[in-house]
């Protein structure tokens, strides 16, 4: 019988207990600290444990993420050296997706702008670009990038994107490369980031990358904080050369009082919520990661550490 260790600081360990038992009836489910016996768990199911605590299970066998996104546990010096999944699920993909479109459309049909009209009883049709004059670039290609540029398409949206080695998708016209990442931006009214945050890809939403977008352009980050020079973006909205920001990723996470993204008139602030991992839609994966496991079949979903997803 299979030991899972729950570990994370902001998820509903019973929720997740719940689902998975569900898939998973002889699963012995443990939440820490409450670990018991350390050397009798084989998996965890962590999101930003504190460091060292997987270190401490001696037979740990696999490391199942919540998040898509790794970075926090390769940032461990003790991480044990064992396969480590990440979350790639359709619930969460679906999500993301949907936040792309919702924050495209909202710059797209001006919908702030009538909402403050409403406010102040102001009956005046601004009038929108059509979709199939916006162009809407997506750095990162992988699951999530493809969802998103799949989502946009059916919409009439020019859809192009980029990822940092060759990668063709059916239906999406795709760059790579440092010149394909010039050329992405050049041709980008709404510039989304769904990129894994790695050593290569930190800090990528910077200044001279701002300057190559058209004068008016809307930057969309859903992937991680220290893809963004924040005092770059600040810089090219105060400018005037971006039309606005949508942002649901921060250095500081939660985003601390006073930051001046909470009151600046052209962003728009969510609190990490663009995918959010649904026990009901999640466990599913989590389930077949840990039954390959078991029987000794290839794992999916692995996280390259060199490459840091």
């Amino acid at each position: 019988m299979t030991t899972l260790l729950f570990v994370s600081p902001t998820d509903n360990s019973e929720a997740w207990r719940g689902e998975i038992a569900k898939r998973l009836p002889d699963l012995e489910f443990r939440v820490w600290p409450d670990a018991g016996d350390p050397a009798a768990i084989d998996c965890a199911l962590v999101w930003k444990p504190p460091p060292g605590v997987l270190a401490g299970l001696p037979n740990l066998k696999l490391i199942l993420s919540l998040g898509a996104g790794v970075e926090r546990l390769l940032t461990d010096p003790t991480l044990p050296d064992v396969p480590l999944v990440r979350m790639v699920a359709d619930g969460l993909t679906e999500d993301m997706a949907a936040y792309v479109v919702l924050q495209v459309l909202r710059w797209q049909r001006q919908v702030d702008a009538y909402t403050e009209q409403q406010r102040a009883g102001v009956w005046n049709q601004l009038g929108h670009k059509p979709a199939s004059e916006v162009r809407v670039g997506i750095l990162g290609l992988g699951v999530l990038g493809e969802a998103a540029a799949r989502a946009l398409t059916p919409l009439g949206f020019q859809v192009i994107g980029w990822s940092r080695s060759p990668k063709e998708i059916r239906g999406i016209e795709t760059l790579h490369g440092e010149d394909g990442l010039v050329a992405l931006a050049a041709r980008s009214d709404f510039l989304v980031c769904l990129l894994p945050l790695t050593d290569q890809t930190r800090g990528i939403l910077n200044a001279g990358l701002f300057a190559t977008l058209p004068k008016g352009a809307v930057v969309i980050n859903a992937a991680r904080g220290g893809h963004l020079v924040e005092a770059d973006l600040l810089a090219a909205l105060e400018s005037g050369h971006l039309g606005g920001a949508s942002l649901d990723v921060f250095a500081e996470e939660p985003l601390p009082a006073g930051h001046p993204f909470w009151t600046h008139p052209k962003v728009h602030v969510t609190p990490h919520v663009a995918g959010i991992t649904h026990p009901s839609r999640c466990s599913d994966h989590i389930a077949d990661a840990i039954r390959r496991a078991e029987t000794g079949q290839p794992l999916l979903h692995v996280v390259e550490r060199g490459r840091g997803y």
